[in-house]
């Protein structure tokens, strides 16, 4: 019968690494629609994230946590930007104008939101879902 080996010391570090990881993720896909990031970047850096967890700690175990249908999650990805973009239409503007203006959100201050972050919430979902389903096949087709 063949050991297992201990991955003691990988899944202990990549507890850290994927909240580090995750958080500058989520950062880039907050601050992309006014500087270098956006749902692209951030659902990049979201899949490595859980491509570490899959790593340390096997398939199987994060595949009984994690239960999302990928390629449901790329359906909703690709019509949040569809749906944004109609907003404007309805509005009486161009697709896909942007809109914007500040709110004060109790505990954290004043906010600026706009209409792109649905678009790249929507790119966001798009990118993490494809990348985590073409990674996963590979995957599963190895054993």
């Amino acid at each position: 019968m063949m050991k297992k080996p201990n991955n003691m010391m990988l899944q202990t570090l990549a507890r850290l690494i994927i909240l580090v990881v995750l958080s500058f993720s989520i950062y880039l896909m907050l601050a992309g629609h006014n500087s270098p990031g956006g749902g692209f970047i951030g659902g990049l850096m979201t899949a490595s994230a859980i491509l570490i967890l899959y790593l340390s700690f096997g398939l199987n175990p994060i595949k009984k946590v994690i239960r999302f249908d990928f390629i449901k999650i790329i359906g909703i990805g690709l019509l949040l930007p569809g749906v944004t973009g109609l907003v404007s239409i309805f509005l009486g503007d161009s697709y896909l104008k942007q809109y914007f203006d500040y709110f004060q959100i109790p505990l954290i201050g004043e906010v600026e939101l706009t209409t792109a972050l649905p678009f790249d919430l929507g790119v966001y979902f798009v990118v993490l879902a494809s990348a985590l389903t073409i990674i996963l096949t590979i995957a599963e087709d190895d054993k």
